[in-house]
């Protein structure tokens, strides 16, 4: 139940141990009366003060008369996390997405974007008017990394304090409620970036409410979040609350729920558990598919597994292992956690396994890692693909993204292999065209001791990934920030406009082809030819042929006696057929028709 302020005058909160709790509420105090045992703390008004309040009314919460506090279920944040919250009803917005039946996730095009850098204004309103341009792209869902409120101008969002209220840079609740309808009337689905594992450094009041957090199993980023302690029953309903606000309320289609590895839930039934089944009670009462995504380390195919089965039944989770696997072959890196990665074969087993480490030896974890996936039962597309990624790049020391190392053809051999292999693939901002702009990791903390604090953690980040210290920029530099915007001016031209081209033809290609949409794992078989220096990719009719090295190769199987000119769906560098084969230059891709039957080699040179 939401405690901004209601018609009839009532606040409500929760917390367990207070003595007394009031709330002001336009500049007056009322005092709250305990309810009941399990913590909550009601106030009614009589109707002559009711009169005199409503929607945008600034109120917070004393606390055995400490504060006022901002309410840990603000809808709005209009001075900032520290400040008073402000009422909102959600219910006046005039929605016009009626016609919207929603999409189920698995399978569809995904576009990961951070509101602040995706325009030069940063905000939701701006971002609306480059719907056209994703949808024509081919995109199916748009995924927002966080928009709670955070303190600052400008981070990526994973510190946010007030996880019911929408960023006020960015336009506040009314700016979000306008950004999904206008993406569900131009037929884009929205997936909303949500952290339940922890809360961010500044603006967290939760602790003078009562215990959501908990100090016994902190991590790096903080203490936990308390759902398996004392009081965790309202803890756990927080959470679960604020998601089906999100799916509920703001007509949200999906939600990527960050880093589910830190949820420390030692519970019979986890909260992962209860929020899947919740989630699909709401998809039934609305009519649409809802989706749960989760971004975990693991390797745990329980995510995604049935709940009949034992697992948690969520829809999808994210496979890092794909992208190391593919990043790997591209670059060559193999610091850090790259190192496992080494050779085509990692990749060709991602492709056809889902996860790489299914119980394996880790050499960067040090321990074996992982478990299989039933790939006789899972669909292929509940695992979530991507060549780049905010963390991926971000998370680099320069944040340099693909494009700033590697030559067209192997931008393009990455992009091929994301979009038509097996998994959902998703688009990281701007990867599309070859963006120039670095992603690099920026905040905006207003407290300077924590400014330095989250520069000096940075750095000393990188020491195992064997990068140069002295090239990690200042997260606290407001040019940080401003490097990291796209410039979209650069979008038609050179290689951008050529990349661009290519992402286009695959994504119709995508479409235009079932095969290529095929959840079946065993539906895809992956052969490295030319002495491992290229992967063949065998959908039930569709081969999708990677030249990793940098020097020609001919590949005798796919001559023209085998394969006419015509079959040729789509290719980015140069090739030739004749009799003897089909000759693919370097760093090069190419996309045939070619039935999965007519496979056997018959010798590759």
């Amino acid at each position: 139940m939401n405690t901004t302020f209601s018609s009839s005058g009532f606040f409500r909160v929760w917390a367990p141990a207070a003595h007394t709790v009031s709330v002001i509420a336009d500049r007056v105090e009322y005092a709250l009366q305990r309810s009941s045992e399990s913590g909550w703390w009601n106030g009614g008004f009589s109707r002559d003060q009711a009169s005199g309040l409503g929607v945008g009314v600034d109120y917070g919460f004393l606390i055995d008369g400490e504060g006022p506090f901002p309410d840990p279920r603000s809808r709005r944040q209009p001075s900032g996390v520290h400040e008073l919250s402000r009422t909102y009803r959600s219910t006046d917005f005039s929605w016009s997405d009626t016609h919207w039946a929603g999409l189920p996730v698995g399978g569809r095009v995904i576009y990961e974007l951070h509101i602040g850098t995706f325009t030069p204004e940063g905000t939701l309103d701006a971002a609306a008017l480059k719907l056209p341009y994703l949808r024509s792209l081919g995109i199916d869902f748009i995924e927002l990394l966080p928009v709670n409120a955070f303190n600052g101008i400008h981070n990526w969002g994973y510190d946010g304090v007030l996880w019911f209220a929408v960023h006020e840079p960015y336009g506040g609740p009314e700016a979000y409620q306008r950004f999904v309808n206008a993406c569900h009337v131009e037929g884009l689905g929205v997936i909303q970036d949500v952290v339940y594992n922890h809360v961010g450094p500044s603006g967290n009041y939760l602790p003078k409410f009562g215990p959501y957090l908990s100090q016994e199993s902190a991590n790096t980023w903080g203490a936990t979040v308390n759902l398996d302690g004392p009081d965790s029953d309202e803890v756990r309903r927080y959470i679960i609350d604020n998601a089906l606000m999100w799916l509920g309320e703001y007509h949200v289609d999906g939600l990527r729920l960050d880093a589910v590895h830190a949820l420390v839930d030692t519970r019979a039934t986890t909260l992962l558990e209860e929020l899947a089944v919740e989630v699909a009670e709401l998809s039934a009462r609305v009519g649409r598919p809802l989706s749960l995504i989760a971004e975990s380390d693991q390797n745990n195919p329980r995510l995604i597994n049935s709940r009949l089965t034992g697992g948690y039944g969520l829809d999808a989770q994210w496979s890092d292992d794909f992208h190391h696997a593919l990043h790997v072959a591209l670059t060559g890196e193999v610091s850090g956690y790259y190192a496992d990665f080494a050779g085509l074969s990692s990749l060709a087993t991602t492709l056809t396994a889902g996860f790489f480490h299914a119980g394996t030896y880790s050499s960067f974890r040090r321990r074996h890692h992982g478990r299989p996936i039933d790939t006789a039962k899972t669909p292929s597309t509940d695992l979530v693909v991507f060549n780049q990624n905010h963390d991926q790049i971000g998370n680099r020391a320069q944040g340099d993204r693909l494009a700033a190392t590697l030559n067209d053809g192997q931008l393009a051999i990455a992009a091929a292999l994301t979009l038509l292999g097996t998994g959902t693939p998703m688009i990281f901002m701007g990867e599309e065209w070859a963006a120039s702009t670095p992603w690099q990791f920026f905040t905006s903390h207003p407290e300077r001791e924590l400014g330095e604090a989250t520069a000096r953690g940075r750095v000393a980040e990188f020491a195992r990934m064997g990068w140069d210290e002295s090239l990690v920029p200042d997260p606290q530099d407001p040019q940080t920030f401003e490097r990291s915007k796209l410039h979209w001016g650069e979008i038609e031209s050179g290689r951008h406009g050529r990349i661009l081209d290519f992402y286009r033809a695959l994504i119709a290609l995508r479409r235009d082809r079932p095969d290529l949409t095929d959840p079946h794992f065993t539906h895809a078989e992956v052969e490295l030819v030319a002495d491992d220096s290229v992967l063949v990719l065998q959908r039930e009719q569709t081969a999708i042929i990677a030249n990793f090295s940098h020097e020609t190769v001919r590949l005798p199987h796919f001559a023209a006696k085998h394969v006419a000119p015509s079959d040729l769906l789509l290719s980015f560098g140069e090739y030739s057929f004749d009799d003897i084969g089909l000759s693919l230059c370097g760093d090069s891709v190419t996309v045939i028709q070619h039935s999965r039957g007519d496979c056997t080699h018959d010798g590759i040179r």
